[in-house]
C-alpha cells in the first residue's frame, strides 16, 4: 500500500468551477442551488484518511469510475476498497447520489505505514484545480438561510484579512471564523480533525474515518452529521439549537498532520475539509458557571425534550450556554443555549447523560404548550425528513430516533414530568456494573418476542450485509451481536448478546421496583437478576463508566462557543499522541436495533408501545412512594 494513504486533507476539484474564489458564490451555496446541468451533479469524495476530491459525475458514471478519478488525482491505491455513501455500498447505480453529497471510500484491509510523509499539491496547483468559493454549504435545506448570510460576513473578513482563530480547549479541532470587525460569526468543526481523526491537532490520533470513535456507537468523521441532524430536529427553534450546516471550507488554519503518526506539516498552506459549520452565539457563561435555579422552566423542558428525541449521551453542563436577557447583572431572566449535539444519535441504543435530570425544573409537569408540541412529534417524518436532508445519515441513528421520539410521546401522553422520562432512559451503576435502564429492558423483551418470532418465521435475513452497512464494529470487542436464539426453549434464550436466563422475564425488574419502593445493592433479587444478564466476560466492572463523566469539560472540544469577550479560553492543551485504543471509553450494548429487517423493525415497534404502558404504570408507583417516604420523613422530625 502507498504510504499516500496517511497524508493529510487537501480537496483537489476534478474541473474548474466558474466562480471567484473571494465571492463564495456557487451554485452549491446559494441562489441557484441545485440547479446542475441534467444528469449531472458534484459529489466529494473523501478517503477515511481525510483527503477530498470535488468531483462532477454524470449518467455514464459508476463507482469504478469515480474510483479511478480518484486514484489519478490523488494517486492513492483504491484495490480492495469501498465507495460508501452513510449505510450503502455504491457500486454501479449512483442514481440515489444527491448534488453535493459526501461520499466515503474505506479499504477493506487496513494496512498503514505512517514512517513516510506524503506530499501535498502546493496551494498554487490547489487554486489552479479549485476555483471554487471558500465555503460552500452542503445541502440545499430552507433551513440554512441564515448560514448562506453568515457565509456571506467571514468570506468578507477573510479578503479583508481577517483570519480565524483555533479553539484551544476539548479535544477535536475548532475554529472561529470571524466578520470583517473581528468578531466571532461561526464555530467550524472539520470532519478529519475529531478526536482520533487523521489530523486531530490534539495528539488524539489513531483511527480512519468510519471507525469506532469516541464512543463506539459513534463513527469518527460522522459527528459533524449529528450536529446538523439536530438542528434541522429543532422544528421551530423550539430547543434554541443555533444554524448548523454542513460545509466545505477551504483555510490555511486547518491542521494537517504527516501520516498517522501525529506530527504537524510545518509549512501550512490552503486546505480544504468538510466540516460543521455553526452559528456563534454572544452569550455570558454557561450552566456549569452559575447555579441552576435562575433558569427558566420551559428552556430546561425543550432542551431536555431534544435530548430525549435524540438520545444526547453527552448534555453536560458545558454546553448550555447562558446569555443574561436582564439589565444591570440581573440573572432572573436568562436564555438556554444548547450546542456541541455530535454524541447525539448513536447506532445503538446507549445510556444518555442528562445534566438536567436532576434540577427542579425536571420534575415540573409539562405545560399545554409543550405536551401539544411533543403530540404533534412525527417519528417517521422526522426519520424521512433527515434521509432527505441528510443522505448519508446512517438507518441505525434512525432508527435510535425513531424509538427515541416514540418513547417521549408515550411518556408524556401517560404524564410522566421530564425528570422521569430521563430517569427511565438512565442506567444506573450498582458495585461498578452497569445496569440496563427501564427503556432498554423493555426494548430487551419487545426484542425477545421479535426474535422469537424469527426462529419460528425467518430464520435467514433477507438483509445483504454487502448492500447495507450501518451496523458498527462490535467483533472488535469480542461480543456476538447475532447470537442465534437456539434449543426448544428459545424464549429464555440469549439474542443480540444479552441472555434471559431461567426464563425470566426483563419487565420483572420494573415489577420489584414497584413493588420495594427500593432497590437494595445487595438485595437477592437483584442479584438474581444480574445473574440473567450475560454480560461479555471481557469487560471488567470497574472499567464500565459513564461516557459524560469522563467528558465533562474535555469532549470534543465542548466548551467550545465558551467565550464572549472575542479571544478564546486557554484551555488545556493535550500534548503527545495518545493510542486511540487507550482513550476509548468501554460501554455495554444492551439493545442493538440495526440488525433487525423492516419487518421485524416494525413488528419490535409494536410490541415496545404495548409494552410500555405497565412500565410506565410502575415507574408512576414508584415515584408515589419516594413521594410518600419525603412526606413521612419530614412530618417526624422533632
Amino acid at each position: 500500500m502507498s504510504p499516500k494513504l496517511d497524508s493529510p486533507v487537501q480537496t483537489q476539484m476534478a474541473v474548474g468551477l466558474l466562480k471567484n474564489f473571494l465571492t463564495g458564490e456557487h451554485h452549491g451555496s446559494f441562489g441557484t442551488e441545485g440547479k446542475q446541468a441534467t444528469g449531472r451533479r458534484r459529489v466529494f469524495v473523501q478517503t477515511e484518511t481525510g483527503r477530498v476530491l470535488g468531483m462532477e459525475l454524470d449518467r455514464s458514471d459508476n463507482a469504478h469510475t469515480v474510483k479511478r478519478r480518484l486514484q489519478l488525482a490523488l494517486n492513492v491505491p483504491t484495490d480492495e476498497s469501498s465507495l460508501t455513501f452513510g449505510d450503502v455500498v455504491l457500486k454501479n447505480d449512483l442514481s440515489a447520489i444527491r448534488n453535493d453529497s459526501p461520499l466515503l471510500l474505506t479499504r477493506n484491509l487496513l494496512h498503514r505505514s505512517s514512517s513516510t510523509p506524503c506530499l501535498s499539491p502546493s496551494g498554487r496547483d490547489m487554486q489552479q484545480r479549485d476555483k471554487s468559493g471558500p465555503i460552500e454549504i452542503l445541502g440545499h435545506s430552507d433551513r440554512f438561510v441564515a448560514t448562506r448570510q453568515l457565509v456571506k460576513e467571514i468570506v468578507k473578513g477573510i479578503k479583508n484579512g481577517v483570519d480565524p482563530v483555533p479553539v484551544h480547549g476539548g479535544l477535536g479541532g475548532a475554529y472561529y471564523f470571524r466578520n470583517s470587525r473581528g468578531e466571532n460569526v461561526a464555530i467550524v468543526k472539520p470532519t478529519d480533525e475529531e478526536p482520533f481523526a487523521p489530523n486531530n491537532p490534539k495528539g488524539f490520533i489513531g483511527k480512519a474515518l468510519g471507525q469506532p470513535g469516541l464512543k463506539r456507537s459513534v463513527r469518527v468523521g460522522e459527528t459533524g452529521i449529528r450536529e446538523v441532524a439536530a438542528y434541522l430536529l429543532d422544528y421551530d427553534h423550539f430547543a434554541s439549537v443555533p444554524a448548523t450546516a454542513l460545509v466545505k471550507i477551504t483555510h490555511s488554519i486547518f491542521n494537517l498532520n504527516n501520516g498517522m503518526n501525529g506530527n504537524k506539516v510545518p509549512d501550512r498552506k490552503l486546505v480544504s475539509k468538510i466540516a460543521s459549520f455553526q452559528q456563534f452565539i454572544p452569550h455570558d457563561f454557561d450552566a456549569s458557571d452559575h447555579g441552576t435555579s435562575s433558569f427558566p422552566v420551559c428552556a430546561v423542558h425543550r432542551i431536555g425534550i431534544l435530548d430525549i428525541r435524540i438520545l444526547n449521551t453527552d448534555r453536560h453542563a458545558g454546553n448550555l450556554l447562558v446569555r443574561k436577557l436582564g439589565g444591570a447583572g440581573r440573572f432572573d431572566q436568562v436564555e438556554l443555549i444548547p450546542i456541541d449535539h455530535g454524541l447525539c444519535l448513536p447506532e445503538s441504543v446507549e445510556d444518555p447523560y442528562f445534566e438536567w435530570i436532576h434540577w427542579p425544573q425536571a420534575s415540573i409537569p409539562f405545560s399545554e404548550d409543550e405536551l401539544e408540541y411533543i403530540e404533534n412529534l412525527d417519528p417517521i417524518r422526522d426519520r424521512e425528513m433527515l434521509r432527505s436532508e441528510l443522505p448519508m445519515i446512517r438507518e441505525a441513528c434512525l432508527r435510535v430516533l425513531v424509538l427515541c421520539t416514540t418513547f417521549l410521546k408515550e411518556a408524556a401522553a401517560n404524564g410522566l414530568c421530564l425528570a422521569e422520562i430521563g430517569e427511565m432512559m438512565s442506567r444506573e451503576f450498582r458495585s461498578g456494573d452497569e445496569e440496563p435502564s427501564e427503556m432498554e429492558l423493555v426494548c430487551i423483551e419487545a426484542k425477545r418476542m421479535v426474535m422469537a418470532e424469527r426462529v419460528y418465521t425467518s430464520p435467514k435475513s433477507e438483509t445483504s450485509d454487502d448492500d447495507v452497512q450501518f451496523p458498527i464494529d462490535y467483533e472488535d470487542l469480542g461480543w456476538d451481536f447475532n447470537t442465534k436464539i437456539a434449543g426448544d426453549d428459545a424464549m429464555s434464550r440469549s439474542y443480540s448478546g444479552i441472555g434471559i436466563g431461567n426464563g425470566r422475564n426483563p419487565l420483572s425488574r420494573l415489577e420489584e421496583s414497584a413493588e420495594e419502593e427500593d432497590w437494595s445493592e445487595d438485595s437477592e433479587d437483584e442479584s438474581d437478576f444480574s445473574e440473567g444478564l450475560l454480560v461479555p466476560e471481557f469487560i471488567a466492572p470497574s472499567s464500565i463508566a459513564k461516557l459524560s463523566t469522563s467528558l465533562k469539560g474535555a469532549a470534543l472540544g465542548e466548551r467550545s462557543q465558551k467565550f464572549s469577550s472575542g479571544k478564546p479560553d486557554s484551555g488545556p492543551i493535550c500534548s503527545g499522541h495518545r493510542s486511540a485504543n487507550e482513550q476509548l471509553p468501554m460501554s455495554v450494548s444492551f439493545v442493538k436495533l440495526a440488525d433487525m429487517t423492516e419487518d421485524e423493525w416494525t413488528s419490535f415497534l409494536e410490541k415496545f408501545q404495548d409494552l410500555l404502558f405497565p412500565a410506565f404504570a410502575k415507574r408512576k408507583a414508584v415515584t408515589l412512594g419516594q413521594k410518600q417516604r419525603q412526606r413521612l420523613g419530614t412530618s417526624c422530625q422533632f
